[in-house]
């Protein structure tokens, strides 16, 4: 047993524990969604369904092989929520909800596994986050599906059924999933304003990043009037970032479709479809129309955006919003002739700019690959491909269709890249490379020839 700890512990990297944990997870997922009990009678259900729809749930990413609300029974319905916590909110967030519990000592290896599962840079503090995190994500998944569950009643014609469709939409919009348990997201509610716009604000709860939730509730709950309440860097320039990109998705929709989709629609229907598919590329997945009918430019816009993805530290995927920014900043202080990057009075580290390239460089490489892959086994449109690509990194889950027809290769090209939007890049990476390692000696430097 102690050979077996001082192996795990020590020849495995925070991030290498990490991933294998949620491999575990997927494994664990497949098995409860498997059971017999989980499911209609008569529903469709084979192994590479169980898996893409296990990584799909704990990735968060709501790209299914199959429908959701013909294959999974009530039981199944809150089986698949419980997977969607876990990838939601977080591994490490609820695991040490449970040893807390347990009364388990939250030790050095056990932050070490917080900060990597939560891209923190400092130990300090961690357990405190994850209970303001699991606070946070609850009391919001609560208050939604209350407001949720008691609208619902003008649709459904019992209060079972519209609770539990209020609870699986707050869940699920909350948690980024885009799962749906209508069989038609939200295309039934495509008229309905105020159900957009509650399951836009739960997007953007959990899209927009954990720590700007705790220190907005910081700021606002501050009853140390004495004691002024900062917001951080990260805060300033998430908040900035998601809103600006929220804010020009919609305008853009709006602008590309206004002779399109939008050709015969007022204003007011014309704007929400424009801010509901804007705010939904977040990580949200969920749709009010068929994102099909829209012109191939708009197409492609959408497959950007998903691409970027949520904030860090949230329960979305993609390269991030803090990484665009960074990408953005530096391109605009390197073109002034600048040396540093200066933000909000604040100077950047060199090293963040540095991770910033990495990933969006790696991001782009693995999903230029994953369109070639799918290119050469799948009889589908390359648009269509480029937009699946984009949605599993960006673990969005909208699709233009292909999902359930993409070979059992294609398949597990998805499942990969929805793994991999999951866990981020820079996990990812640490998982190939192994521990970090400072240099015993250095060459001469040289320069070379760029441009």
């Amino acid at each position: 047993m102690n050979i077996k700890k001082k192996w795990f512990t020590k020849d495995l990297t925070p991030a290498q524990i990490i991933v294998s944990y949620y491999v575990i997870a997927v494994s664990i997922s497949m098995i409860l969604l498997s059971l017999p009990v989980a499911h209609k009678p008569g529903a469709k259900w084979t192994f590479i369904d169980a898996m893409f729809t296990a990584v799909s749930a704990v990735s968060v990413t709501g790209l299914t092989t199959v429908s959701t609300a013909d294959t999974f029974s009530v039981t199944g319905i809150f089986i698949l929520m419980f997977v969607l916590q876990f990838g939601g909110i977080g591994i490490m967030t609820l695991g040490t909800f449970f040893w807390l519990i347990l009364g388990k000592k939250i030790g050095l290896r056990e932050r070490q596994l917080i900060m990597t599962d939560q891209n923190q840079s400092s130990l300090e503090g961690l357990v405190k986050l994850l209970k303001q995190i699991l606070g946070i994500i609850i009391l919001i998944e609560a208050v939604g599906a209350l407001i949720l569950g008691v609208y619902f009643l003008n649709y459904y014609p019992t209060w079972q059924e519209a609770f539990l469709h209020g609870l699986f939409a707050s869940v699920s919009a909350t948690t980024n999933a885009g799962f749906d348990i209508t069989g038609y997201s939200l295309i039934p509610f495509a008229n309905d304003y105020f159900v957009q716009f509650i399951t836009i604000i739960l997007i953007t709860l959990g899209a927009i990043g954990f720590p700007v939730l705790i220190e907005t509730k910081n700021y606002l709950f501050n009853r140390d009037q004495t004691k002024r309440i900062h917001f951080s860097l990260y805060t300033k320039l998430t908040s900035f970032i998601f809103f600006v990109l929220l804010i020009f998705g919609t305008i853009a929709i709006f602008a590309l479709e206004f002779n399109q989709f939008f050709a015969d629609m007022v204003w007011h229907e014309a704007f929400f479809y424009s801010f509901f598919q804007s705010a939904t590329t977040k990580s949200g997945g969920l749709a009010t129309m068929d994102v099909s009918q829209f012109s191939d430019p708009t197409l492609l816009l959408m497959s950007a955006l998903m691409f970027i993805g949520a904030s860090p530290s949230s329960v979305g995927g993609g390269i991030r919003t803090t990484t665009f920014a960074l990408n953005i900043l530096f391109l605009f202080h390197f073109a002034r002739g600048n040396q540093t990057v200066r933000l909000f009075n604040r100077e950047l580290h060199e090293k963040d700019i540095i991770k910033s390239l990495v990933v969006s460089m790696f991001a782009m490489f693995i999903c230029f690959t994953s369109v070639i892959i799918l290119m050469l086994t799948e009889d589908q449109p390359i648009l269509a491909i480029i937009f699946e690509v984009a949605s599993a990194f960006g673990t969005c889950g909208l699709s233009l269709g292909i999902t359930p027809e993409l070979s059992n290769i294609g398949k597990i090209t998805i499942m990969i890249l929805m793994f991999i939007g999951r866990i981020g890049i820079l996990t990812f990476l640490f998982i190939i490379g192994g521990k970090e390692k400072q240099a015993n000696f250095h060459y001469p430097k040289e320069r070379v020839i760029i441009g």
